[in-house]
C-alpha cells in the first residue's frame, strides 16, 4: 500500500513528464486493438519510426528554440531545400556522399546562425524573421527543381541513409542479431547511467525515489527498450534512420542536461532578463540555438531526401508544423524554460503513431487533421494547466 501511494504521489507530482508517456501507450494500445495487432506489428512500428524521423530531428531543434520563448517558421523548406541542393550536388556535380553531408550540415549551421543573428543582434521579431525565411527557402526551393520538378537520386549510399538497415551478423529464429546486441548494449548504458545519476543524488543529498520505486522503473524501462528492440528485430534490425535519430538524442540530452550551456539556455528560457543581470550572453544562446536549428534542419532534409529518393518542388511543406506540434505534444512550454529532448522525441512518435494508426483503420486525410489538431490543442492546454498548478 505504501509503495502503491509513493508511486502515484509520484506520478501526479511529475504529470508533465510522465502524461506523454501514457499518452503514447494509450495509442499504442487502442490501435493494437483495433488493428487486430497490425499496428504493433514489426514492419508497422519499422516504418512508423522511419517516418518519424525527420519530423522527430526538427523537433528537438524547435524545442530548444520554443525553450528561449522564440519560434523558427523556416525549418521545412529549409529542409527541403538543403535536401535539394544535396540532390544537386550528388547527382549533377557528383560529389561522394561523405562530401555532400557534411557540406549540407555546414550550410544548415550557417543558415540558422543568420536567422539567429537577425534576432539576437539586429532585434527582429523571430515571427517575422522566420516567416521571411519561410518564403524565401520555399522560392529557392522552386528555382532549385524548375528544370524537371523532381531530382531523382540514384546514389545507393545517400538512398540507404533514409532506407537502409544496419548490416545483420547474423540470423537468430529469424531475429536481427547486431540490432539484438544493440538494444542490449542501450539497456545495460541505461541502467548504469541511471544507477549513477541515483547515487550522485543521494551523495549531494538530493531527494530520490525509494529503492524500490526505482527499481521497478528501472525494469519498466528496460522491458520497453527491450520489447521495442525484440519487434524491430524481428523485421530488418535498426534502421540508420533511427540510428541517425537516437544518436541526436544522445548528444542534445547531454548537452541540455550535463554542459553549462545546457543550463544557460534554460536560465535565459525561464527569465531572460535575470539571466542577462547574472552575466549569461542571452544574444550568444541565442545565436548558438538558431545555429543548431539550422544543423538540424540541414540533416531532416538528409532524412527526408534519401527516404525519398528524390528532391521534390513539395518537399519541406507543413514540416515546421509537424516539428511544432510534436515539440509540444512532448511537453515543452509555450511560456518558455520549459521543455526535454527525449520529450520532443516521444511527441513526434506519439503524432506518428496517430497518422499510422489512422491510416490503417481507413480514416479519411479531413479527420486525421481535426483529430491531430485536438491533440494539439489538448497538450497545450495541459501545459497551461499544470503552470498555474505549479
Amino acid at each position: 500500500m505504501k509503495l502503491f501511494t509513493e508511486a502515484r504521489t509520484l506520478i501526479s507530482e511529475n504529470i508533465r513528464d510522465y502524461g506523454m508517456y501514457i499518452a503514447l501507450l494509450v495509442i499504442i494500445l487502442t490501435f493494437t486493438i483495433l488493428t487486430d495487432g497490425l499496428f504493433i506489428s514489426s514492419r508497422n512500428i519499422s516504418n512508423l519510426l522511419d517516418s518519424a524521423g525527420y519530423i522527430a530531428v526538427l523537433a528537438v531543434g524547435v524545442m530548444l528554440v520554443i525553450v528561449i520563448r522564440h519560434i523558427d517558421l523556416s525549418i521545412g523548406f529549409l529542409a527541403g531545400f538543403l535536401g535539394a541542393i544535396a540532390a544537386i550536388l550528388l547527382m549533377e556535380f557528383g560529389l561522394p556522399v561523405y562530401l555532400v553531408i557534411p557540406i549540407i550540415l555546414i550550410i544548415g549551421c550557417f543558415a540558422g546562425l543568420f536567422t539567429g543573428f537577425l534576432v539576437a543582434k539586429v532585434g527582429i521579431p523571430a515571427f517575422v524573421a522566420t516567416l521571411a525565411g519561410w518564403l524565401i527557402y520555399r522560392g529557392a526551393i522552386l528555382l532549385a527543381t524548375e528544370k524537371s520538378g523532381t531530382i531523382i537520386i540514384t546514389n545507393d549510399h545517400f538512398n540507404a541513409i533514409g532506407n537502409g538497415y544496419i548490416p545483420s551478423i547474423m540470423q537468430i529464429g529469424g531475429l536481427h542479431l547486431l540490432s539484438l546486441v544493440l538494444g542490449g548494449v542501450a539497456i545495460v548504458l541505461y541502467i548504469y547511467s541511471a544507477i549513477s545519476n541515483r547515487k550522485n543524488k543521494i551523495k549531494y543529498d538530493f531527494e530520490v525515489v525509494s529503492k524500490e520505486i526505482f527499481i521497478i522503473y528501472l525494469v519498466l524501462v528496460s522491458s520497453i527498450m527491450a520489447c521495442i528492440t525484440w519487434i524491430l528485430a524481428g523485421y530488418n534490425g535498426f534502421s540508420w534512420t533511427v540510428i541517425i535519430m537516437l544518436l541526436v538524442v544522445i548528444i542534445y540530452h547531454f548537452i541540455t542536461t550535463k554542459t553549462v550551456l545546457g543550463r544557460h539556455i534554460y536560465a535565459v528560457g525561464s527569465n531572460p532578463e535575470a539571466a542577462h543581470l547574472s552575466g549569461i550572453n542571452v544574444k550568444k544562446i541565442t545565436l548558438i540555438v538558431f545555429g543548431s536549428m539550422g544543423l538540424l534542419s540541414a540533416l531532416s532534409g538528409i532524412l527526408f531526401t534519401a527516404r525519398l529518393q528524390a528532391a521534390t518542388t513539395t518537399a519541406g511543406t507543413l514540416f515546421e508544423l509537424d516539428a511544432i506540434a510534436a515539440a509540444y505534444v512532448g511537453g515543452v512550454s509555450a511560456a518558455g524554460g520549459v521543455g526535454k529532448v527525449t520529450g520532443a522525441i516521444i511527441g513526434a512518435i506519439v503524432m506518428a503513431s496517430l497518422t499510422s494508426g489512422m491510416n490503417l483503420l481507413g480514416v479519411g486525410i479531413a479527420y486525421q487533421y481535426i483529430i491531430k489538431g485536438g491533440v494539439l490543442a489538448l497538450a497545450v492546454i495541459f501545459d497551461v494547466m499544470t503552470r498555474r498548478k505549479r
